[in-house]
């Protein structure tokens, strides 16, 4: 049975997935503040929720009528997996970058040359490391009509870098639905939510204001 974007955000926020921490914001990697964090990883301990979540994944991608998946590294590897042994279509998977020795290769697995590519990740923030394996794909000959994407935060740079690209971005939940069930279950607060929706019309300037990058 596929899942609804508010049934997969529901998903998110009893697995964990999401946190939610307005006036405690965490920090990423870059260095950036944020005041929310999201780890899908932690989808993959739940089988029922991933069952679910790979049923769904498949029917977007059917949708998309690809010969291959591929999964961008890391996270979207094993999404792509069960996703390719269930549609019972070949799996490649993706680096943002090609690797510094053996065969140097970005896209591991079969030649992509020909195929019709769906890419599958797991979060979607700036975009960039997505495009990234999108453009590896189509550098050994591939169409890429779209990445598929568990959640997004929505941020308006991504969007914009998508557009450019002409890649559709396909995403299965979405800030704004994650927000909505947030505060349902009253998790979120209309103090908490002005602040997620300031952070993500300028996470720079939010960051720096809260000590950050």
């Amino acid at each position: 049975m596929s899942l609804s974007p508010r049934d997969l955000a529901g998903c998110l926020l009893d697995a964990g997935a999401v946190r939610l921490q307005p006036m405690d914001p965490f920090t990423w990697a870059s260095g950036l503040k944020s005041p929310i964090y999201c780890d899908n990883r932690q989808l993959l301990g739940i089988p029922a929720m991933r069952d679910q979540i790979v049923a769904t994944l498949a029917a977007r991608s059917l949708a998309l009528k690809p010969t291959l998946i591929a999964g961008a590294a890391t996270a979207g590897v094993p999404w792509a997996a069960m996703v390719a042994d269930r549609m019972k279509l070949p799996l490649a998977y993706v680096r943002p970058t090609p690797k510094n020795h053996g065969m140097g290769r970005q896209v591991e697995g079969p030649l992509a040359k020909g195929h019709r590519v769906v890419l599958i990740e797991d979060l979607i923030s700036t975009g960039m490391s997505s495009l990234k394996c999108a453009e590896a794909l189509r550098a050994e000959g591939a169409e890429v009509p779209a990445v598929l994407a568990l959640f997004s935060y929505g941020l308006p740079e991504a969007e914009a870098a998508f557009a450019s690209t002409g890649i559709r971005l396909v995403v299965l939940s979405s800030f704004e639905v994650l927000s909505a069930e947030a505060q349902a279950r009253e998790i979120l607060d209309t103090d908490g939510l002005a602040a997620l929706t300031a952070w993500r019309s300028d996470t720079v300037a939010w960051s720096r204001a809260h000590g950050g990058a």
